[in-house]
């Protein structure tokens, strides 16, 4: 069930504390405000531009991002999902990540950054070909159905992507073939045999010091494969590269503690990979000899380059441009595969390595893993449908610190949304543009006074916003910008009601104008800087204040012909996001 209208809602308990507790903070601002605006000193009227010209704080206007010893700030810059296993539907886990490198790729393109941003789906292996076979379909056929639903769920999100690949594809397939015979050239790869536990969930192999209680380190099944032909990497030939590599680029793992994993895990010992299968056909051709497939990591993960137009590496191609990829963003259960497999081969190639790879944590579910035999998997189609897209992508980037673990259940989701989307930044909208409208002749003030400290300190803090939010994307503090629009907002709130516009509307128009005024700057600020990880509410937000299409890049902040323009006409005013009742929306969610 979709709610498109606003609704009084019943507060929970929590949501109810909450709120009493926001009042009480207010309430030394909110007695005897008329007797305070009667105090005021009348301002001097101010012309339009010394009133652009009078905030005290200096703005973040150049293009670019702030630099990171992992990126500079200006290149050409690629992001990337895994590409997602098909023996399945999507769950909450592949749009979480997707939704984490939208918001990077879209802040990067808003700040001036040519980005690739690319997803897709990994299709090859023993697991589809079984899951295929009990569906009673040829993997081909499954992987078309499958691969559709992911593309689905991206657009249905709002993911703004620039490739979809498939590792089906052919140029894929030839891709991959090329850096196998690179990998053979160098001499990465010998043939011998293999026996030992494997997991065909994981499509990982293990030792046997890693399996607890007879089974993967993920929970998931092993087997154990009899002997047989396979061709290895020389992984074992890594083990001490990879471990000065880590040394002399502290940053190339995020966050800390999965970097120590890694380092752990690399200093145990590496052995040679087995990276060949000959027991099924489902998979990429070992180049020379067709009676084994490739080990499906190795096929998934140069999709990365060949996204990109690999083993096309001219100068003026996309490789030359993008690669090294800028971000790698994974889960944490695939991170070994990328953090030493992936630079390992890389290495072995003679290729650049990606400048870094960020993991992030798993979602459970009211305090339980998630999982199909508890009937708890959340359904990333089903919130859009109860909640709304935007709201949705707003929960799932500001509930929990990216890079940890994360508990959802309906109950947090609807305080998050109510508290800080209808409560905060829908109503602080809806006051000061039903103001601006009935008391400004359907247009911003035409005239203004001089600013206050007041003032001067919202705004002030409003000019700094570019810089806050652009050192938390730069290093994948996704949550950290969350709460700086948050804060901002709150801050806007708190003004509005000292402020009291409503009040000065029978006592000093002047000063009701410039409050409005001020107020509208502020959530120009806010909107342009929201769009990243609210986009069509953001906009809808932008629309109302008049602030035309072609002025909604960062650079366009701190332009002084762009702000607010005095006597702009604006539109009427509605509510930008619904307000839930908590009974209504679980009983939706669950049904």
């Amino acid at each position: 069930m979709r709610v498109n209208s606003m609704i009084v809602a019943l507060l929970t308990a929590p949501a109810a504390r909450a709120f009493t507790a926001h009042t009480r903070k207010l309430s030394p601002f909110l007695t005897s405000i008329a007797t305070k605006q009667h105090q005021h000193q009348r301002p001097r009227p101010c012309s339009y531009s010394r009133l652009l010209s009078s905030t005290s704080a200096e703005p973040f206007t150049s293009t670019g991002t702030p630099s990171t010893p992992f990126d500079d700030g200006t290149s050409p810059f690629e992001i990337t999902t895994p590409i997602y296993y098909v023996n399945d539907k999507p769950h909450i886990g592949h749009a979480y990540t997707s939704l984490a490198c939208d918001v990077i790729a879209r802040y990067m393109r808003l700040s001036g950054r040519e980005v690739y941003f690319l997803s897709g789906t990994d299709e090859h292996g023993e697991k589809v070909e079984t899951t295929a076979k009990k569906a009673g379909m040829d993997p081909q056929s499954f992987c078309d159905e499958v691969s559709q639903s992911f593309r689905d769920l991206l657009g249905l999100m709002n993911i703004s992507n620039d490739e979809f690949i498939r590792t089906t594809e052919p140029h894929h397939k030839e891709a991959v073939q090329h850096f196998w015979k690179q990998l053979m050239d160098n001499g990465a790869i010998y043939l011998g045999s293999y026996e030992g536990w494997y997991s065909v969930r994981d499509e990982c192999y293990y030792n046997e010091s890693e399996l607890v209680d007879g089974k993967a380190p993920t929970g998931a099944e092993v087997q154990w494969l009899k002997k047989e032909d396979s061709y290895f990497f020389k992984l074992s030939d890594y083990q001490d590269k990879l471990l000065e590599y880590y040394e002399s680029h502290p940053d190339f793992i995020a966050p800390d503690s999965r970097r120590n994993e890694v380092i752990s895990f690399v200093k145990g010992g590496l052995r040679d990979l087995s990276i060949s299968r000959t027991t099924f056909d489902w998979g990429v051709p070992v180049p020379g000899d067709d009676e084994h497939v490739m080990y499906v990591w190795i096929d998934a993960l140069t999709n990365y380059m060949s996204a990109l137009g690999y083993p096309n590496m001219e100068e003026g191609s996309n490789f030359d441009k993008f690669w090294p990829a800028s971000l790698h963003v994974v889960g944490k259960d695939i991170l070994r595969f990328h953090a030493v497999y992936w630079p390992a081969f890389l290495l072995a190639a003679g290729l650049p390595l990606p400048k870094r790879i960020f993991a992030h944590g798993w979602w459970t579910k009211d305090g339980e893993k998630i999982s199909k035999s508890l009937g708890n998997v959340i359904d990333p189609v089903e919130l859009i449908d109860t909640y709304g897209v935007d709201p949705t992508r707003f929960f799932l980037m500001s509930e929990v610190h990216f890079g940890s673990d994360g508990d959802f259940s309906n109950e947090k989701m609807i305080y998050k949304v109510n508290a800080n989307l209808s409560n905060e930044l829908g109503n602080l909208n809806q006051r000061v543009m039903t103001l601006v409208f009935k008391n400004c002749n359907k247009a911003a003030p035409a005239e203004i006074g001089t600013l206050t400290e007041e003032d001067e300190a919202l705004l002030a803090t409003a000019a700094s916003l570019r810089e806050l939010t652009g050192e938390a994307i730069a290093t994948q503090s996704i949550d950290k910008y969350v709460q700086s629009m948050v804060s901002m907002v709150w801050d806007a709130n708190k003004y509005i009601d000292v402020q009291a516009p409503w009040v000065l509307k029978k006592t000093d128009t002047e000063r009701m104008n410039t409050v409005l005024y001020v107020l509208m700057e502020v959530m120009r600020h806010v909107g342009v800087l929201y769009q990243p990880l609210m986009p069509t509410s953001s906009n809808v937000i932008l629309d109302q204040l008049g602030v035309p299409a072609d002025e909604r890049e960062f650079e366009h902040l701190g332009k002084e012909e762009c702000k607010i323009l005095l006597g702009r006409e604006v539109s009427k005013p509605f509510a930008v996001f619904p307000r839930f009742e908590v009974p209504t929306a679980v009983e939706a969610v669950k049904a």
